[in-house]
């Protein structure tokens, strides 16, 4: 199957993709934020390889707040 291109896409579909990369970017931020602030002992791991993990799509930074962080 061929890749459409940006053009060839409906405005829902279009409307579908923007409004995943918002929530996307949100969650990264949201996580990569918490993590700048958080002190080193709340943090499970290292800092550096949760700032790597929070990268990786909607998987990290959901990853990161039920994993990466002690209560």
């Amino acid at each position: 199957m061929r890749k459409k291109s940006w053009s060839e896409l409906s405005d829902g579909q279009k409307a579908t993709i923007l409004t995943l990369m918002s929530v996307q970017v949100s969650l990264a931020v949201t996580a990569w934020t918490d993590l700048a602030f958080r002190p080193a002992e709340q943090v499970r791991g290292s800092k550096a390889r949760w700032a790597a993990i929070i990268a990786v799509n909607f998987i990290g930074p959901a990853l990161y707040f039920v994993r990466g962080r002690r209560r």
